[in-house]
């Protein structure tokens, strides 16, 4: 089994739950598929921020990093995508780890399936703002000026900025907007043109999801989120399956749901 989770947003206090109830969670999770999960990919916003100083991370955590290295001492591969987040993630989970970062979507083939994995940020059209955002986040210039900066005050003005960020979004990012306000539905339907895959599989989005694509083969997976639904996907070889852990009331949103009306 080949395991997908992503928008943990771990260290902020969101969606009815406290951080720390939220990775005693994802812990618990972990230990349910870790008999059987033979890669185990986190796709993004695993932290609601992380900026590795030369000598500081972000303190806690501790549970989640304890369950990954003890999975990781087991024999389990487990790779990590930087989501909009956690994009100042560097060299800490590789070296003290050994879970390679991922800065891309990368391309996968398991049991004779292509996927395609990646966080999904900044794919497909619209969301200018934050694609120019994105760009300056990614800068070396003004990652060692962030870098500059006491831990204190640059978590401060991080964490400020992800609050901001939430409250704009609002509800919105839970309604299903159908084939035409999918971002990233409008993105893949491109993408097969040039790019011959099975799945897509992304986070970000917030919505589990599972899509097929106008080729009619083709499926788009969003993995969800953990602050009140707990979604995530499974591989087992032949086919891919959006699953809730904890939750029975979760819904998957495909072809049929309804679309939310403008």
């Amino acid at each position: 089994m080949i395991y997908f989770a992503s928008d943990f947003h771990l260290g902020a206090d969101i969606g009815g739950t406290t951080s720390r109830e939220r990775e005693k969670t994802i812990c618990r999770w972990l230990d349910t598929i870790k008999e059987d999960a033979e890669r185990i990919f986190l796709v993004g916003d695993v932290f609601d921020f992380w900026f590795e100083f030369k000598h500081v991370i972000p303190k806690g955590y501790v549970r989640i990093l304890g369950k990954l290295a003890e999975l990781r001492d087991a024999g389990i591969p487990i790779e990590f995508f930087i989501g909009n987040h956690d994009m100042w993630m560097f060299k800490y989970f590789e070296t003290e780890l050994g879970i390679p970062i991922h800065k891309h979507p990368v391309i996968r083939e398991y049991g004779g399936k292509k996927m395609m994995i990646g966080h999904g940020d900044g794919l497909g059209p619209g969301d200018t703002k934050y694609k120019i955002l994105k760009k300056v986040f990614r800068n070396p210039i003004a990652q060692r000026l962030f870098a500059a900066t006491h831990p204190a005050i640059g978590f401060g003005i991080a964490q400020a900025w992800s609050e901001s960020s939430r409250r704009k979004k609002g509800d919105g990012e839970r309604e299903f907007l159908g084939e035409k306000g999918e971002w990233l539905i409008a993105y893949c339907n491109r993408k097969i043109e040039t790019t011959q895959v099975d799945y897509f599989v992304f986070g970000h989005r917030h919505l589990p999801i599972d899509y097929l694509l106008k080729d009619g083969k083709t499926r788009y997976i969003n993995l969800g989120e953990w602050m009140m639904v707990n979604s995530y996907a499974v591989f087992d070889g032949n086919d891919m399956q959006v699953k809730f852990f904890e939750n029975p009331d979760g819904v998957v949103f495909n072809n049929q749901s309804p679309i939310k009306k403008e």
